[in-house]
């Protein structure tokens, strides 16, 4: 224990305030915009915003960069809602597992029937078909349904 009389595995969570929730709407935007492009933007030094990124990836808060893609940039891509059914105290466990995916494109907790429900990207049906066995084998997932998402609209 320590002294705050919390496990030491407890870690608080970590509260963006009004300048890091800025920074990450900006980077929503645009995720290549520089530490000087930001800071004059938000009226704040560039060594402001780079301590403030430091903190939320630190913290997990930002897990990091990535490149948003056309939907239609490649047709063949495969989009699907998994709805995933969770057995018992299991919930962690799997979320680990599914997290270690890269065609689990997000996921979320839920209320009702199913307990997570995954948005999954894969190149292709043969990709896809493989995702759908791996999920159902990961221990602690009980049930599954999966729909294709066939065209925005």
């Amino acid at each position: 224990m320590s002294r705050t009389g919390v496990g030491d595995s407890a870690v608080a969570k970590y509260t963006p305030d009004d300048l890091d929730r800025r920074i990450i709407a900006h980077l929503r935007a645009d995720g290549r915009a520089s530490l000087s492009k930001l800071s004059d933007a938000l009226g704040v030094a560039r060594g402001t915003v780079q301590n403030r990124l430091d903190r939320l990836l630190e913290t997990g808060t930002l897990l990091g960069f990535t490149v948003r893609v056309r939907e239609d940039y490649d047709v063949n891509t495969v989009h699907a809602v998994m709805m995933i059914e969770v057995v018992g105290k299991s919930t962690t466990q799997v979320v680990r597992k599914l997290r270690c995916m890269p065609e689990i494109y997000t996921l979320h907790t839920t209320n009702g029937n199913w307990d997570l429900v995954a948005n999954i990207r894969a190149a292709n049906l043969s990709e896809f078909d493989r995702i759908l066995r791996e999920v159902r084998m990961i221990d602690g997932v009980a049930n599954s349904e999966t729909s294709l998402l066939l065209s925005s609209v």
